[in-house]
């Protein structure tokens, strides 16, 4: 037989039960055509020499906004990393606006008031940047602060006239002018004169996230939420961004989109007594192919932890009177849900606090009971804060929880902070859900923290903040059941459990090369690990210098 490529001498873990590990490899037209002993034989237009590395199958990221991953790396950092303080977020600002048109923005994000101690100020960054507008969108990215030349490039010359917005707050001084932050869909205040981006920059984005996710191990990423500008995503042309990224050859990573909910519409009569809700011309979860298609739709139904805005049974621990807000009234958060469900959506929520879990967990099963249909796999994005019932709700209505282990390190300290010592026993379980019999994926929410599968890995096992405080260490899962969730959980989540997440005869060619044996390390040294290569669909389409190419030959 003649294969497309042969990969030999490595050390592969499969997580296929029936051939748990090989040493071999061999790809035809993208999937993996056979084993070891069945290369005997056989000739390849490529043979890849490991030199003895260990491999896994690629890493899975079911919550992984990759398209602002892109945006992010394009434009201003003011991460904690790059910008330490508050001091140095309006350094960064002023520095980059010294290299800018006078009229022109200044766009960065990344920001965390938990770390450098304070948001910034629309006062403060008219000075950093001399007149121009300025947007920071907070780490979280459920918030942003407006310079005043901000604010007026969206309408509001005066800060006394920003309105209050539904779902969303404005903060404000004493004389009611605001001061800056927009959190939630108060965001979209600014937002709507930013969005759509032209179509050239959100393509270059695509690009430069997909770039980032290969260096990372990614060979697959769910996005959750595009199509919009009201929400989640840039605009209405986003898939065409996509798919413009894939045939320029730009998309590397295999990617599950989401639509986000307010892309759906009542689009008439689709047979009689029945209309339809979703996208034109029937389109809904499971359209597209191994490359790109549509996944669930998305919901946001709160807002963020560490930002003290996800909707909670009671106030956080650090902000009395405060227990966070909903996205939308209870009654529209069903009918949204109800009305996908009925459709044939896959439909994936955001739902951070325990009270919007509530809300969300009686829209699926009121759901299910009015339209039953099998298999459904309704999300639970984050389930950051859940309670013993809501994990039994969880796994009895067959629901998929999308926790991000790498929360617990980055945004930690703020979260113990947000939630108290009692209630943070309850923050991104895993252990309990593994145990509950549900399928765990793996995600990052990237750019929320760093989009690295191996140090996500890491935090799932060994849960202690960036201060080193245990955080939940009842819910540490084995290295084992981290790694399937990243490969095996998440290809569950989208339903494609059958194409992806364990190297099998049949199964995608998809997997990364790593500098050690993730299952066999130190718990602690996990975060020490980094990726050699990332090979998708038997093409080598990342090498930091682990692999060696040669000429076809026999097996």
């Amino acid at each position: 037989m003649r294969l497309d490529a042969v990969f030999h001498n490595g050390r592969f873990t499969t997580l296929d039960p029936d051939r748990p590990t090989a040493r071999s490899i061999g790809v035809l037209g993208g999937r993996i055509a056979a084993f070891d002993e069945e290369l005997r034989g056989c000739t390849a237009d490529m043979v890849v020499d490991l030199g003895g590395a260990h491999a896994v199958p690629g890493f899975n990221d079911a919550h992984h906004h990759l398209s602002m991953v892109g945006k992010g790396l394009r434009e201003l950092d003011v991460s904690y990393a790059a910008a330490p303080g508050l001091d140095a977020v309006y350094r960064a600002v002023a520095e980059r606006a010294a290299t800018l048109p006078a009229d022109a923005w200044v766009l960065g994000a990344g920001y965390d008031q938990n770390k450098i101690g304070a948001h910034p100020t629309a006062e403060a960054l008219d000075r950093a940047a001399q007149g121009r507008p300025v947007w920071l969108v907070h780490t979280s990215h459920h918030m942003a602060v407006a310079s005043t030349e901000a604010f007026a490039r969206a309408g509001f010359t005066d800060l006394s006239t920003v309105p209050e917005v539904p779902g969303g707050m404005v903060v404000r001084g004493a004389d009611g002018r605001a001061e800056g932050l927009l959190q939630e869909t108060a965001m979209q205040l600014v937002e709507r004169v930013l969005r759509p981006a032209p179509a050239e920059e959100w393509i270059a984005n695509i690009a430069a996230g997909s770039e980032a996710a290969l260096a990372v191990g990614l060979t697959s990423a769910t996005e959750p939420g595009i199509g919009v500008t009201d929400g989640i995503g840039n605009g209405p042309a986003d898939l065409d961004a996509f798919m413009r990224a894939r045939e320029r050859g730009q998309l590397g990573v295999r990617m599950t989109v989401m639509p986000y909910i307010t892309a759906l519409r009542n689009c008439g009569v689709f047979e009689p007594g029945a209309r339809w809700y979703g996208l034109d011309l029937g389109l809904r979860t499971g359209f597209g192919d191994e490359w790109l298609r549509i996944g669930p739709t998305k919901i946001l139904s709160d807002g963020s932890l560490i930002g003290r805005s996800a909707a909670m049974c009671c106030d956080y621990h650090d902000s009395p009177g405060n227990s966070g807000l909903l996205q939308y009234e209870r009654e529209q958060i069903r009918r949204y849900i109800v009305e996908a469900h009925r459709c044939g959506w896959q439909v994936a929520t955001h739902a951070i606090g325990d009270a919007a879990l509530d809300i969300v967990l009686d829209a699926y099963e009121e759901a299910g009971r009015l339209y039953p249909r099998a298999d459904v796999r309704h999300r639970i994005e984050h389930a950051a804060v859940t309670s013993d019932a809501q994990v039994a709700r969880i796994a009895a209505q067959g629901l998929i929880p999308v926790p991000q282990g790498r929360f617990l390190s980055e945004t930690g300290d703020g979260l113990l902070a947000a939630l108290g010592p009692v209630r943070s026993q309850l923050a991104y379980r895993m252990r309990s859900f593994l145990d509950a019999g549900v399928v765990l994926p793996g995600s990052s929410d990237a750019p929320v923290v760093t989009s690295d599968p191996l140090l996500s890995i890491h935090d799932m096992v060994n849960r202690r903040t960036a201060s080193g405080m245990p955080i939940g260490p009842h819910e540490a899962v084995t290295a084992q059941d981290a790694l399937r969730a990243y490969t095996v959980g998440s290809a569950h989540a989208v339903h494609e459990e059958h194409i992806k997440g364990t190297l099998t005869r049949g199964m995608l060619a998809d997997f990364v090369v790593l500098s050690d044996d993730l299952l066999g390390v130190a718990p602690e040294r996990i975060g020490e690990l980094t990726v050699g290569a990332t090979v998708v669909g038997g093409r080598v389409a990342h090498d930091s210098g682990a692999l060696k190419v040669s000429a076809a030959e026999e097996s």
